[in-house]
């Protein structure tokens, strides 16, 4: 194996301008893989967010019994499709105003907790259930009526506020994949056109070599190992400049988004997230590698 990789660097060094246009196409192509998978994980995190927060809150009528509210609120909690059943008092309710009002402390002093209603407040497990969920709420009779957090809207908007978060994720996921697979058609082409020209500068050496008995194996050896330096090389730089350029904008990103986890929070989870890109690059790159180094000795033949 050594000097296969001997000779595969050899011919890496005699050309190296092919070498440079093979390496930057597919850094490029790995760098952009890295940023789309980035970009599909950021767009599923910010669905899964708004999926699960809590967002419905069911106020209840000022007449409601405890038991009533107990059994209601264990209803919810049994059902599969809703998280986080949370009861809020009247005296909670005034807390939350007037954490809410802070900056104008009369506001506060204005209101007792009488004049707020108790409320269910609960998660939807997907956004598509919550508007069927909230029609049952609805008809419940301690349940005067179905609000929703400002993050969400307003009743009337949250089908269109469900389908815009799927359709935006689509396109995301949609636009990357066509894009990617462009990219790597583009890397196949380059590593096809050089490993061709790498093979047909070869000939009188492979002729050489067939007529000392040498196996098709030995012969396609080094032009495999060339067309893996160049995957491989584009793979590990786009990576690293793409892991580079998020660790630097990832804190930014991090409190301009707030509480919506975008990206992992914490070092590890940074790393764990990249390594996982990194192996399916690697994973690819071989399989871009074998693929276009193959195909380019097979069609050097069919031309010969």
């Amino acid at each position: 194996m050594n000097i296969h990789f001997k000779t595969a660097w050899d011919y890496v060094r005699r050309s190296p301008f092919q070498a440079l246009s093979a390496s930057f196409v597919l850094t490029l192509t790995f760098f952009v893989i890295t940023l789309v998978f980035l970009l599909v994980y950021s767009s599923s995190k910010l669905i899964t967010y708004f999926e699960t927060r809590p967002q419905v809150i069911a106020f209840l009528k000022a007449d409601a019994k405890d038991s009533d509210i107990a059994d209601l609120q264990h209803s919810l909690a049994l059902d599969l499709h809703i998280s986080n059943v949370k009861y809020v008092s009247k005296e909670e309710a005034l807390s939350i105003y007037k954490k809410a009002t802070s900056d104008n402390p009369l506001l506060g002093q204005l209101v007792s907790p009488s004049i707020f209603p108790a409320s269910l407040e609960f998660s939807v497990t997907d956004l598509s259930f919550a508007q069927g969920i909230i029609d049952k709420v609805k008809t419940e009779g301690i349940v005067d009526s179905v609000g929703f957090t400002a993050a969400v809207g307003g009743e009337s908007s949250l089908n269109d506020v469900v389908a815009r978060l799927k359709t935006i994720t689509s396109y995301v996921r949609i636009g990357g994949i066509v894009f990617v697979g462009l990219l790597v058609a583009t890397s196949l082409v380059v590593l096809l056109v050089i490993t061709s020209m790498r093979v047909v500068g070869r000939r009188e050496e492979v002729d050489i070599l067939k007529l000392i008995g040498a196996t098709k194996g030995f012969i396609r050896r080094p032009i495999i190992i060339e067309a893996f330096i160049y995957t491989y090389s584009g793979v590990i730089l786009g990576w690293a400049i793409a892991f580079i350029a998020i660790l630097y904008l990832a804190p930014a990103a991090v409190t301009y988004f707030g509480e919506i986890p975008i990206l992992p929070r914490d070092a590890l989870g940074i790393f764990k997230l990249f390594g996982i890109i990194f192996a399916i690059e690697i994973i690819t790159g071989t399989v871009l590698a074998l693929s276009g180094s193959l195909l380019a000795i097979s069609r050097v033949k069919k031309v010969r």
